[in-house]
């Protein structure tokens, strides 16, 4: 049997809450599960910025790295001072995540980046965000389209991207229209250095991004893992990733 691929997840903090529980590190399930039915090995990885000699280790067992949605980016990170409409952070994860994109990119290992994961990879390459889109977008769609009672869903398709033509995720997703989930508040402002932006919104939101030197380095701003069951494309997005690590 082939050597299935390994690949990294970062995880995010979970405050202790006294009388209840301990700090933890977690990660959604579904993130976990999408990349082991294409065939990879998910690592989960916690969160230990402050030893960089244990994250590189893990790094260097790694086969490609995968970065998911969570909390707000630190804006710090982009030379910005916080609005108050930013959510919570996790400086942690950012450290982290920021630690394993830096190995990545110097060691052309393979990167598919998930919404706050596209933010990320957008800060790491000298880009900019915008710390809340209804805020400082006044002509911007309804983003935020995150799960209610009333439709508790995260498969839900709040609106169509269109994809640039002769691009990575052009050619994995075989569409130039496709409908999309869309469970965020921040986006991509200033695009940074070495990517290109491949889909937009309606409203001009960069909604994909992909690196320009031909490494597999993919960040899309919805959530492909829930979708991957019912649109092949979402699913190629993910075995193209495996199959490049």
């Amino acid at each position: 049997m082939p050597r299935r691929p390994v690949i990294g997840i970062a995880t995010q903090t979970l405050p202790a809450v006294v009388g209840e529980r301990p700090a933890c590190w977690i990660m959604g399930h579904r993130y976990v599960e999408t990349l082991r039915s294409v065939g990879a090995i998910p690592w989960v990885i916690p969160l230990l910025p402050h030893d960089p000699d244990t994250m590189r280790e893990i790094f260097d067992r790694l086969d490609g790295v995968f970065l998911t949605g969570g909390v707000d980016v630190d804006p710090a990170r982009y030379g910005e001072a916080k609005h108050p409409l930013c959510g919570t952070t996790d400086p942690d994860r950012d450290a982290v995540e920021m630690m394993l994109l830096e190995h990545a990119m110097a060691n052309r290992r393979p990167v598919l980046a998930v919404c706050r994961g596209l933010q990320i990879l957008n800060v790491v390459c000298g880009g900019t965000l915008y710390q809340d889109v209804t805020a400082q977008v006044p002509a911007a769609l309804k983003h935020d389209h995150f799960p209610t009672p009333a439709r508790p869903s995260r498969a839900y398709l709040a609106h169509d991207i269109t994809v640039t033509p002769n691009t990575r995720l052009g050619e994995l997703l075989g569409d130039s229209v496709v409908p999309v989930n869309s469970m965020h508040h921040q986006a991509i402002k200033d695009l940074g250095q070495g990517l290109r932006a491949s889909a937009f919104a309606p409203d001009g939101i960069i909604e994909g991004i992909e690196g320009t030197n031909g490494q597999f380095l993919v960040g899309v701003q919805w959530h492909p893992e829930e979708l991957a069951e019912s649109q092949p494309g979402m699913r190629r997005l993910f075995t193209s990733f495996v199959e490049a690590a």
